[in-house]
């Protein structure tokens, strides 16, 4: 498997706790909305898929954090996940937390790391 790199955003899009950017990735069950934000300095990716049902999580278009900025929040049930591991912290997730994406930053840009199949 080799990785390959896609951009997701400019490095500047993703400000400290605030709005994320939203995009697409490929799971094994197909295409799915994904998201990326910044927390602490850096930058980290999940399927938009809440642990508790399969529903999205911005309460506003690419509104991933609660009101104070430490939290991601589903905006259906108000569960709570941490922004640098995506694990359950509050709420109805019964454990289960965000499913996690790679991510890289360099060159003022933020991309998803892809594994691909090796053309070896």
């Amino acid at each position: 498997m080799a990785a390959r790199e896609r951009l997701i955003c400019a490095s500047d899009d993703l400000p400290d706790g605030g709005k994320g950017v939203r995009f697409e990735t490929q799971t094994p069950l197909g295409t799915a909305p994904a998201f990326a934000v910044r927390h602490g300095g850096k930058p980290f990716a999940y399927v938009n898929r809440c642990g508790h049902v399969p529903v999205e999580l911005d309460w506003q278009p690419a509104e991933f954090f609660d009101y104070s900025g430490l939290y991601l929040i589903c905006a259906t049930h108000g569960a709570l996940y941490a922004p640098d591991s995506g694990r359950c912290v509050a709420g109805k997730c019964a454990g289960k937390g965000l499913q996690a994406l790679a991510v890289t930053e360099h060159e003022g840009q933020i991309f998803l790391i892809e594994q691909g199949e090796s053309s070896e």
